[in-house]
């Protein structure tokens, strides 16, 4: 079975090929933090690496994980979902950089280029790609699961921990220890 850490290296070499074809079209740079907001559904194999990323802050600074958890907790105090404006709590209010970076989900590590939706659209960041061709844009797209491992690792998860469906970064980072 190939590991989540292969998937993320295949993931963002595909980014690296997308940002290079981008070049000055991609606008994603740290301190942007426009696709930081809002909740937005992850997978059970990002929360698991979200709380192993956490465990991992933890043990190197404590403090900064700690401040993690608490925007995490404050989120789910509320008991209602997340305003379209407010910031994921991974995402420090200070520096507009995430915290649990390494560990983002797939979701997160994909947004700007352009990506093939389920929907089989072609999706950008509205800040990036302004004034390009649809051509322009296509030219950019790569592939970032080619040989479907995210499917093969999620049905891992699911036959191993029961985790099933999809979950939010506030839920991932307030549940158990990782598998």
């Amino acid at each position: 079975m190939p590991s989540d850490d292969t998937l993320i290296q295949i993931i963002d070499a595909a980014l690296a090929e997308a940002t290079r074809r981008s070049g000055p079209w991609l606008l994603c740079r740290p301190g942007c933090a426009q696709c930081c907001l809002g909740e937005f559904p992850i997978t059970q194999l990002d929360a698991a690496r979200l709380r192993r990323g956490l465990a991992e802050l933890q043990t190197l600074e404590p403090q900064r994980a700690a401040r993690v958890r608490e925007r995490a907790r404050e989120v789910l105090a509320r008991h209602a979902p997340m305003a379209d404006d407010d910031p994921c709590p991974a995402l420090d209010p200070e520096t507009q950089t995430c915290d649990l970076y390494a560990a983002r989900p797939i979701t997160c590590r994909t947004f700007g280029p352009p990506v093939r939706c389920e929907s089989g659209d072609l999706g950008v960041c509205e800040l990036c790609f302004e004034g390009a061709s649809d051509g322009e844009i296509a030219a950019c797209e790569v592939e970032f699961d080619p040989q479907g491992l995210e499917p093969a690792l999620l049905r891992y998860i699911e036959e191993t921990t029961g985790a099933r469906g999809e979950t939010t970064v506030a839920l991932a980072l307030s549940a158990g220890l990782p598998f």
